[in-house]
């Protein structure tokens, strides 16, 4: 899924950078906005469980489509944040909360044929917004801007900016 990829990359990317100004971004940390920019599309779950087997396992209609909205990812980053030690959840939600928003950035760019995105912000507003976008999910391009992205701050990371991350 290159679509995928792409968002943790651009999550690392982000998470890389602010690791520059802020020093107690260590690399566990840049580790917590990368699995906060997939959390949004924890409903892809749906190739495994699909909403019809959990109908009839659960006798109530059932969708995955909350998880891709604001309302469905946030209930998912405090759990995220539940599963670290104390000391760490601020930090924990904070920068799972910095990784779903890049996801969600993405998606809003995504091109759409009718010029309205999906109802990305649930509960908080429950219609699209009139963006015309500026790649389908199916362009290979982002991927590779992606790549060529975070290839370049980890060599800048690496090699300049010293941030006393360990060499692993």
């Amino acid at each position: 899924m290159a679509d995928l990829f792409t968002h943790i990359l651009v999550g690392y990317t982000l998470a890389i950078v602010l690791s520059w100004r802020y020093e107690w971004i260590s690399y566990p940390f840049v580790t917590a906005v990368m699995i906060g920019s997939t959390l949004p599309d924890l409903n892809r779950i749906d190739l495994l469980l699909p909403e019809e087997t959990m109908t009839a396992l659960l006798g109530l209609p059932f969708t995955w489509s909350p998880l891709h909205r604001v309302g469905g990812t946030l209930l998912i980053v405090c759990i995220g944040a539940l599963v670290v030690p104390n000391a760490y959840r601020c930090v924990v939600f904070a920068l799972l909360s910095v990784g779903a928003g890049s996801h969600y950035v993405l998606d809003f760019l995504l091109y759409k044929p009718s010029g309205i995105t999906s109802p990305l912000l649930w509960p908080f507003v429950t219609h699209g917004f009139a963006v015309n976008g500026f790649y389908l999910s199916s362009d290979r391009w982002p991927i590779v801007a992606a790549t060529v992205l975070a290839g370049l701050v980890w060599v800048v990371d690496r090699r300049w900016m010293h941030t006393g991350h360990p060499d692993t």
